[in-house]
């Protein structure tokens, strides 16, 4: 099914392959065009095995064998198509990215050590589709080399210290301790997981569990990794380790720039403006039907789009502002394309090339090419992007500074960005090791 209209459908396929099921052995069945990338490549909130309905409709008419795909990265859901009879194989692509070793661990009865592919479509479509780069993965560090890094030991006795458990700091931590560094991992909230833990709160993001809870159960199998929740990372409780390496990865905030009202009233008790964070916080508080009222995002990025696709959802009277002349500009294609078809399906008024002026009670005063104006809400949304929480780290650098301690800055709170980058920064804490001359 091409999912596109004017397209063919799994009816016009059916009948076409009548005049080469001939010359098949296998149909591999797939669906999608470019302009329905979403569903060619699945968004992150598609089902697991949405698509074996296809297969099993090819399946059934023609009695060949026939490949089932699309977002299959739970094993009971791939065992159920097979055993429904939906299809006689599996495709996986995207799930065998990030976890090359899928098929070992479930034939072992390992599925609780599966790095499930997240399905964000960033280091694979995005850099391969959007940007013509190498294929990489947000929870796949080590694409090309694999897990070879586990081979190698430490040559000498080292304590890594790890401020922060979001996903940057998980991934450093456990990298250290499975290369052999005794390793202890402060977190001043209860839990761990960090801000991908917070947007998996949200109905069409709950894929992004996986990956935290996959470095939180990875974490807990490595005995040299000591894990204290509710614990500041300051000077003196770091101290007590006796470091000779601290990793600073302290996460990100919500950017609120200097304008008039926002600070008075994003997030307060009682206001009707919140940001990213404060939704999330009042998600269950949202009526399943919102039609008639009215809801005004401004920030047209990657968080202010998330916002968007909870309340179109809901049916509500959306518009969403952004400074510059596009909306979704740094997003990668799936993602991109699923968002326009998304905001055209639900009539959301895009106002590009307008600013924020002043946030009031119960209206947002902005600024475009023709002056300013009013946008009315009963639900306000200011959603600029995330600033890192680096203070620490410049605390840290001064507090050690006569000390023999290497300090980095990892992930967000070195500059706010997508979980790639962070990913990359905690398991690159082997290259600090080398240099450190404990890894040869």
């Amino acid at each position: 099914d091409e999912l596109m209209e004017g397209g063919n459908t799994l009816e016009d396929t059916l009948e076409y392959l009548e005049y080469i099921q001939g010359e098949v052995d296998i149909f591999d069945v797939s669906c999608g065009l470019n302009g329905s990338i979403q569903y060619q490549i699945d968004a992150n909130y598609m089902k697991d095995g949405w698509r074996s309905y296809m297969p099993k409709a090819v399946r059934e008419k023609f009695g060949k064998p026939c490949i089932s795909m699309g977002n299959i990265r739970n094993p009971k859901v791939a065992e159920q198509i097979l055993a429904d009879g939906d299809a006689d194989l599996i495709g996986m692509g995207r799930g065998l990215i990030a976890e090359p070793a899928w098929v070992n661990k479930v034939a072992t009865g390992r599925e609780c050590d599966l790095r499930k592919c997240i399905s964000c479509n960033i280091g694979c479509a995005g850099n391969r589709i959007g940007f013509n780069r190498p294929i990489r993965c947000t929870v796949n560090p080590a694409v090309l080399e694999g897990d070879v890094y586990k081979n190698q030991k430490v040559n000498k006795n080292c304590n890594v210290v790890v401020i922060g458990g979001g996903t940057a700091g998980l991934e450093a931590a456990c990298t250290a301790a499975e290369v052999g560094c005794n390793t202890f991992l402060l977190e001043k909230g209860e839990t761990l997981g960090g801000l991908a833990s917070v947007i998996s709160k949200i109905p069409a993001k709950k894929r992004l569990a996986d990956f935290p809870n996959y470095l939180i159960h990875r974490a807990e199998q490595l005995e040299n990794l000591y894990i204290f929740t509710n614990t500041e990372g300051t000077p003196e409780n770091i101290r007590k380790f006796h470091p000779n390496l601290i990793v600073s990865s302290t996460g990100s905030a919500p950017l609120l720039p200097p304008i008039r009202g926002l600070h008075d009233r994003i997030d307060k008790e009682g206001s009707k403006v919140a940001s990213i964070l404060g939704m999330i916080n009042h998600i269950n508080d949202y009526p399943e039907d919102m039609t008639g009222k009215k809801v005004v995002v401004v920030g047209g990025g990657a968080v202010g789009l998330d916002v968007v696709e909870f309340f179109a959802a809901r049916n509500a009277e959306i518009s969403i502002v952004e400074m510059m002349d596009q909306i979704g500009r740094d997003l990668d294609p799936v993602t991109k394309n699923d968002m326009k078809d998304q905001m055209k399906k639900h009539h959301v008024a895009q106002l590009t090339k307008t600013a924020l002026q002043e946030v009031k009670d119960s209206s947002f005063l902005v600024k475009d090419a023709e002056g300013e104006r009013e946008l009315p809400f009963d639900y306000g949304f200011v959603c600029l992007g995330m600033r890192a929480q680096g203070q620490l780290f410049a605390e840290l650098s001064d507090a050690f500074v006569s000390d023999d301690v290497e300090i980095l800055n990892i992930g967000d709170s070195k500059r706010a960005r997508r979980i790639i980058d962070g990913t990359l920064e905690g398991r690159n804490i082997l290259n600090t090791l080398t240099q450190m001359g404990y890894l040869q």
